[in-house]
This record gives structure tokens, sequence and C-alpha cells, in this order.
């Protein structure tokens, strides 16, 4: 008894390391499938308890008994009225005593047969079987109830929602085919601080170039989109000098830098450099005979990207 005891409290032991962020408690009332363990769990230490009383049944039949006088030991027997063992009970069988009352007739070979009645538990767990397939049945196959795979469908649905829930607050997980553009003017103005930090010795302060290329006018060297400009601060251009900023910036505030240079476009700075690259004329809004929506400026520019 004491090792089935052991046994069901390492497996009860177990449900914490199941659990989501330690809330072991919570997941377990809110978890069929943990339910479904802990009923397993109780069901097989049941059947080890009964196998282990029947082993010791068998090994005290089995074990030599003193000789008794068989008169003393019929009187004994018909005046003391033994109480019923928990095991007796669990599984309704006669006592040894009686067994000449449920003996059938049948005989192979020397061997009886008992017939004894089906153990209480499993009867009464056959018959909860039953009423569980009809409630079931009636749940989902005929209430409409969700199948397995509308709830993973559900449960992945849910989880891609948290998903870009977190990547739409994890700036720092873009790269440069994530990468948009910034219109926020608080993380513009952070990104034009790191600029004034980190590329005034090449661009200048107003953006109009120095060793660097002019960030104010319509030449690009390697592209005029978010994605292109935010590569070229990721990787940098180590023939030109530049270095690759990915060293020293993490990704959003490179998203802040390249969103900063981009509003450098058109500005008049006080000393422009001459222009450099390939001219990219600046995307304008695009009316349809169907529509009068405007196209984004961004999306055109980037799909017209010309490199160097």
């Amino acid at each position: 008894m004491k090792r089935n005891l052991i046994f069901l409290a390492m497996s009860l032991a177990s449900f914490p390391a199941l659990a989501k962020d330690g809330r072991a408690i919570v997941d377990f009332f809110s978890n069929p499938y943990q339910w479904g363990f802990l009923i397993a769990m109780l069901f097989l230490s049941l059947a080890l308890y009964v196998v282990n009383k029947a082993l010791n049944t068998i090994r005290e039949i089995s074990a030599p008994k003193a000789i008794e006088d068989p008169s003393v030991a019929a009187v004994e027997a018909a005046t003391e009225e033994k109480p019923r063992s928990f095991m007796q009970i669990l599984t309704d069988a006669k006592p040894i005593e009686k067994e000449a009352d449920i003996l059938l007739d049948h005989d192979y070979d020397g061997i009886h047969e008992l017939d004894n009645s089906l153990p209480p538990w499993w009867l009464y767990g056959f018959y909860l079987s039953i009423v569980f397939a009809f409630i079931y049945m009636i749940r989902f196959h005929i209430m409409g109830g969700p199948s397995s795979e509308d709830e993973f469908n559900t449960a992945m649905a849910e989880g891609q929602a948290e998903v870009d829930a977190y990547l739409a607050s994890a700036k720092d997980l873009i790269d440069e085919n994530s990468v948009f553009l910034l219109t926020d003017a608080g993380r513009i103005a952070s990104g034009k601080k790191i600029f004034d930090e980190k590329c005034v010795s090449c661009h200048l302060a107003d953006g109009g170039g120095l060793v660097g290329p002019n960030l104010t006018d319509d030449y690009w060297l390697h592209g005029d989109g978010i994605k292109e400009v935010f590569s070229t601060i990721k990787y940098g251009v180590p023939s030109k000098g530049m270095i690759a900023w990915r060293v020293e910036l993490n990704p959003g505030a490179m998203q802040e830098v390249a969103s900063y240079v981009l509003s450098l476009r058109g500005t008049t700075p006080a000393n422009p450099k001459s222009p450099e690259g390939i001219l990219i004329e600046p995307a304008k809004e695009v009316q349809t005979p169907d529509t009068t929506e405007s196209v984004d400026s961004t999306n055109i520019s980037e799909t017209a990207t010309i490199q160097e």
C-alpha cells in the first residue's frame, strides 16, 4: 500500500513540470488532459494494489500451515464471523471458506472454476464509460461540438495572434525583409538623435553629404526604399568606408535611423554634395479610372529600387 501511495505521489509531482510559467494548479484544473492523466494514475495505482493483494493471498495459501485439529478449526470457523477486508469489498469476492458456494461444475483436468462476481470498481467503471460515450456522442456528433481538428486550428490561431502581438511590440526582431517605414514622431526623433551621434561625420547634420553621399536629393547608390536603406545601414559599404552598424545598433535603432534618413529627402541642406548614384524620382500618388485611392509611395519606390 505504501509503495502504491509513493507511486501516486510521484505521478502527481510531475504536474508542475507540465505546466507553463509555473501555474501548475491553474493549468491542472483548466486542462482536461491532465484530469485524464490523474484518473489514469488512480486506476493504475488501484490495479497495482489489487495485483499486490492477490499475490499476497496466493502466497498465504501456498505457505505451509501448522496441523490443527479439524473439529476445532471447524467450530472456530463457524462461530467466528470475520469482518470483510477492503480487498473483499473492492472485488466483491467470496472468502476462501465460502468458495464452495460459488464452485461451478466445470472440471478441467482437476482445475475448478469459481462463479465470482465482477469487481464493483470495474463494473461501475464500465457503466461510467458507457454514459461518457453517450455524452460524448451527443456533445460532439449531435450538438456540433468542436472536433480535434477545430480545437487544433483554434489553438494555432490563438498562438499566431500571440506571436503577432509579441512581434509588434518587439521592435528588435525585425530585419531587412520585415522592416517598414516608421511614421511615429517619437521614433523618428530617436533616429535623428542616433544620426547626429553616428552619421554626421560623413553625411553632415543636415544630410547634405561630406565623405558620404547627399541624402536629401533623388540620387541613390543603393536604393531609396526603407528595406534598402536599412540593409545599407546594417551591413555597411566597406568599399566606401562605411562600417556595418549592426555591430553597434540593434534592429530597432537601425529602423529609426533609416526612417529618419528617408525623411531628409527633399529638404534643402546648406552645402549639398554633388549627386552620386542613379536618379530615382520620388513616387507620386497614382489615380486609376476605377478608384481614387492613392498608391503607397513607399511601396512604389521599393519596387523601383536600383542598386549601384
